[in-house]
């Protein structure tokens, strides 16, 4: 995790934001970001464009970007690689988040972010057809390609630091195996085009070898294997996952540790999503929604804890559905049937029903997870971080480490990480902040 910490580097110049995969999410971030710094807009739901860090005793709460040695929105480089040659601004029209009042203010932003060729092979996203794509002739080549388009980036717009957050599509289930478990062996992989590693992998392995740190907004095992978490601790870079926590997961961990809290059982919880984007047309591939369904379904199960507490949850169903449904675009909707055990064995029901929108809730995360592994890197972090896991469904942690899903412990170790890279001491937020500091 966190191995270091030397003072603060001063921060040169611009940061350079890698986004491989630019769809809605991509593009919804970067007009955010290009209207937030004209003050045209305002960041809503990014922690560290408008969260506080409670002061000493009997001072005023101090706003986290000025308490941290953050990158300012005004010094960021968007960067992306995809499999359609379109622009930012086209993308973000096709995707239909966002209104024309909003795009046409920064079209000349938005125009000028063209992607890099992408890496691709259709076995690994089933739906897409991407005609966009680098020529390679190994997997070890689409590496090599990778790193140069980094190296080009950086010196074309003058950067020395960079972060990459994936933003692209759910990859098929494809299991761990032998080629992921050393350096060796994933490097020999690479040489001999081993089907095994993907897409994804591709692009994490190329990042962390250009000391670029990386974080995995899907529920890809891009860099949740043993192979590229010892090249992150060598590289001295951080790396953080996995899968956004947004919508319908979200809500689970929000209302899973009140059931807990108050000792109420529950029989079984029943989700279904409708969603109409791209990520929505890829997740009605019934291997990419393998991938999906294994984030979301550890959640419960972790909060919970049926093995501690048999009697409450011991006999949970607990199910999970994504439905394509075109129609509801980037807008999609979560169901939620909870069926609860009351005092007595007497049954009770939650139903909830969240309209909500994709990539409006996913773009301020990648901001905070772009912003804040610089951050940790420039304090000499390095390895999987764990006090991230507040931004994921299925957090990464250290080998025989436990996953922590309780947002609300999961925010305590966030705030509690953050007061720590600070520029000076700070109270804690919150009582439940302080107990986890103990």
């Amino acid at each position: 995790m966190k191995e270091t910490k030397a003072p603060t580097p001063h921060k040169r110049g611009k940061l350079g934001v890698l986004l491989p995969g630019m769809g809605a999410v991509a593009t919804t971030l970067m007009t955010g970001v290009f209207l937030s710094r004209r003050g045209l807009a305002s960041p809503t739901g990014s922690l560290t464009q408008q969260g506080t860090m409670n002061g000493k005793k009997g001072t005023a709460p101090t706003a986290v970007r000025e308490a941290m040695d953050l990158t300012p929105l005004s010094d960021i480089v968007f960067g992306t690689w995809d499999i359609f040659p379109d622009s930012a601004l086209d993308v973000a029209k096709n995707a239909g988040v966002l209104e024309t009042r909003h795009l046409d203010v920064v079209a000349d932003e938005l125009s000028a972010v063209l992607p890099m060729k992408g890496v691709f092979w259709p076995h690994y996203v089933k739906r897409l057809n991407g005609t966009h794509i680098k020529s390679v002739t190994s997997k070890a080549d689409a590496v090599e390609q990778l790193r140069r388009d980094i190296q080009r980036f950086k010196q074309e717009n003058g950067l020395e630091r960079a972060v990459a957050v994936w933003t692209g599509s759910t990859e098929v289930h494809t299991p761990l195996c032998e080629v992921h478990q050393s350096q060796q062996a994933f490097v020999r992989g690479l040489a001999e085009s081993d089907p095994a590693i993907t897409p994804s992998q591709i692009y994490a392995w190329a990042c962390i070898l250009e000391g670029v740190a990386f974080a995995n907004g899907s529920p890809n095992n891009a860099v949740d294997f043993p192979a590229i978490v010892t090249l992150a601790h060598d590289q001295g870079v951080p790396i953080a996952g996995k899968d956004f926590k947004t919508g319908q997961t979200w809500m689970k961990t929000l209302l899973a540790p009140g059931l807990k809290a108050r000792s109420l059982g529950v029989n079984g919880w029943f989700s279904t999503n409708i969603l109409g984007n791209r990520d929505g047309e890829v997740l009605d591939d019934p291997e990419s929604f393998r991938t999906k369904e294994l984030s979301k379904l550890g959640v419960l199960e972790s909060i919970l804890d049926p093995n501690q507490f048999p009697e409450l949850y011991g006999h949970m169903h607990h199910k999970v559905r994504i439905e394509y449904y075109p129609p509801r675009g980037d807008s999609k909707e979560g169901w939620d049937n909870i069926d609860l055990c009351g005092w007595l064995g007497y049954p009770m029901q939650i139903k909830v029903n969240f309209l909500c929108r994709d990539s409006i809730l996913a773009a301020p995360i990648v901001l905070d997870v772009a912003l804040l592994l610089d951050m940790a890197s420039r304090l000499g972090f390095h390895g999987t971080q764990e006090w991230l896991g507040f931004y994921w469904k299925c957090p990464m942690t250290e080998v025989g480490a436990g996953a922590e899903n309780d947002v609300f412990i999961q925010h305590g170790r966030l705030m509690s990480t953050m007061r720590s890279m600070s520029r000076e001491p700070f109270a804690s937020t919150t009582h439940a902040d302080a107990l986890i500091e103990q």
